[in-house]
């Protein structure tokens, strides 16, 4: 067995499935365009990391894996720069008031149910809205039915002010929702250790209506600049940091990327969101089960007989 001591999350663990682990969280993010936190921090959670360690270190690790997965995409014409660069302005500022909420809550003993709340939550939701869609455009397409959502098409999104072009997306669209949809992304990188594809991605495709090859890549592009600065903030504010642990996780993550994204192309857009919905939706009822279920070390504090 090969062991290897985490000094920050003070226990060992077996290097070769934390080697695996970041592979296989490496592989979706290059197919998915996910960071593959929204998977990785709940499965270090499981194997016995502090859920706070497991947060800060997990946005390290998505790092490595995003740009690796980034990289595959730029080759293939995907990632729309600009529209990066304007979601980059909201992250920045999401992830520096998602830093201090950790601080706080973790202060407060609150930061472990926070997180486990925040995953059932945000993963039940999105994954059930994403499986609905998936499923529906599915049967379009078996049916012979052109999907009614196409990229560019008009919504309410295009009546608001401060309007820019996307190019690269074949967009003329507000720089507000954007920004939002990026300080979204921010907060939930401090809270919860993702890199939030599992929200940009449905937002970028069904609100903004970017198509869905351009979506992957340039969400792996913002979610490399969110997460550093996550990592740093979390690393310098609440030295919850283990390097020890990301520079394995790294590792797997980066190889498995590149095999992600080569399978990722042989996919159509909807297969692939319905995958994605499913594997959000597991996560989310293992974590809900872990919430709802009896301990199996039950305690109970009480004073102590004769004390005084």
């Amino acid at each position: 067995m090969l062991q290897v001591y985490l000094p920050i999350a003070e226990m060992s663990i077996n290097i070769a499935m934390v080697l695996g682990m970041g592979a296989a969280v490496g592989f979706l993010s290059g197919m998915f365009g996910v960071g593959g936190g929204f998977l990785m921090t709940p499965l270090l959670i499981f194997t016995g990391i502090p859920p706070a360690v497991a947060v800060a270190t997990e946005a390290n690790q998505i790092v490595a894996s995003s740009v690796s997965g980034a990289l595959a995409q730029w080759r293939r014409s995907n990632v729309d720069i600009k529209m990066g660069l304007v979601m980059l302005i909201g992250g920045f500022v999401g992830s520096v008031v998602g830093v201090q909420l950790v601080k706080v809550l973790r202060d407060l003993g609150q930061i472990d149910l926070m997180i486990a709340l925040s995953y059932v939550t945000f993963l039940g939701i999105i994954g059930f809205l994403m499986l609905i869609e998936s499923l529906r455009a599915m049967s379009e397409t078996r049916a012979g039915r052109t999907a009614k959502r196409r990229s560019g098409q008009h919504n309410w999104i295009h009546g608001l002010p401060f309007k820019m072009r996307f190019k690269h997306s074949k967009l003329y669209i507000s720089a507000i929702p954007p920004i939002i949809i990026g300080a979204i992304v921010g907060l939930l990188a401090a809270i919860m250790g993702v890199g939030g594809g599992f929200i940009m991605v449905p937002a970028m495709i069904y609100l903004l209506r970017m198509p869905t090859n351009v979506v992957v890549g340039t969400s792996l592009f913002q979610i490399i600049f969110v997460t550093a600065l996550v990592t740093v903030l979390h690393a310098t504010t609440n030295q919850t940091v283990d390097a020890v642990l990301a520079l394995v996780l790294m590792l797997g993550g980066a190889i498995g990327a590149q095999f992600g994204v080569v399978a990722g192309q042989k996919l159509r857009g909807e297969q692939l969101r319905a995958l994605l919905a499913v594997m959000v939706l597991i996560v989310a009822l293992r974590l809900l089960v872990d919430l709802v279920l009896e301990p199996d070390e039950l305690y109970t504090l009480a004073p102590l007989l004769g004390a005084k």
